[in-house]
């Protein structure tokens, strides 16, 4: 097979997977990325992800990760859900109605490695979906997949931001495609809509004050200067993404793993004892952040 063809058929073989998109790139260092990543470092915008400062080296060059790497393909996976959860006073990001992704991604990526040793012969490479130092939305936005909005999020034309992304890094040749323009304009909707001001007009988040970070990744309590700002919000937020204009074309996802359960309130959140959390969410994306945070959160999202 030539080049062509062999990024057909991986293009082809994602989709019949269930992949929304996909798109390739050739794996080189990402000079572009390397600055702006070293500042953002530097200026504390990462809080207390300490984890982000190890391994700078592997998160710009895929040949640290995949020794011989010459081609990144990237994927999209839609998690947009077909009805909407009725909350209230409790919300929870998308992403996070049903099953956790990461391994229904790696699995259907499991699957594409394998489909592609049959028909191409072998290949070395490895499969990523945000649990390695992998700069997913640069990969992504190289392959040709969408273009980095103000709100940081990949947004694909036509199609939205409500996606998972995932890579595959390979030691064979394929036919790069080209990135597409940015097309966020002139408009700062994500920007107004946020609720503690952690984005900026250059295209940047202080995750220090997102409430995804709040919510999931700092262990600490909530700080109690966002304790007016969390709209509700208690894992995850998605207030950036519902206001962008491109999502009015967001179409439901098909995966059944992505279906989800129904909310909880305040006061079942409060009665929630280990025992029931582990058996209802031990697959969720919820079990990230574990019972005792949750309930800190819900508590202080409430007021």
């Amino acid at each position: 097979m030539n080049l062509t063809e062999r990024s057909a058929f991986i293009k082809k073989t994602a989709l019949e997977l269930g992949f929304s998109h996909c798109g390739i790139s050739k794996a080189g260092f990402l000079s572009e990325e390397a600055p702006r990543l070293e500042r953002w470092l530097k200026e504390g915008r990462h809080g207390k992800m300490s984890y982000m400062e190890r391994y700078f080296d592997k998160r710009l060059n895929p040949e640290k990760l995949v020794e011989g790497a010459k081609s990144v393909v990237s994927l999209l996976l839609n998690y947009y859900p077909a009805e909407e959860k009725p909350f209230q006073e409790v919300k929870i990001s998308r992403y996070a109605y049903g099953k956790d992704y990461h391994g229904v991604i790696k699995e259907k990526l499991r699957v594409l490695h394998t489909k592609l040793e049959e028909r191409i012969g072998k290949i070395d490479g490895r499969a990523f979906t945000d649990s390695a130092p992998v700069m997913d939305k640069a990969w992504a936005r190289r392959s040709g997949l969408g273009w980095v909005g103000r709100n940081t999020n990949l947004i694909t034309k036509n199609a939205g931001s409500y996606f998972f992304i995932a890579e595959l890094i390979l030691d064979i040749e394929l036919q790069a495609d080209a990135p597409v323009a940015d097309h966020c304009g002139s408009c700062r909707a994500c920007l107004e809509a946020c609720p503690t001001g952690a984005l900026t007009n250059a295209y940047e988040i202080d995750a220090s004050k997102c409430i995804s970070y709040l919510t999931i990744e700092l262990k600490d309590r909530i700080p109690p200067e966002f304790s007016e700002k969390m709209e509700g919000w208690v894992f995850g937020c998605d207030s950036c993404q519902e206001v962008c204009p491109w999502n009015r074309f967001s179409r439901p996802h098909s995966e059944p793993a992505f279906l989800g359960t129904p909310p909880l309130t305040p006061r079942e959140w409060e009665e929630l004892t280990e025992e029931v959390f582990v058996r209802r969410f031990s697959e969720s994306p919820l079990s990230r952040a574990g019972l005792k945070k949750l309930q800190n959160t819900v508590t202080f999202a409430a007021g």
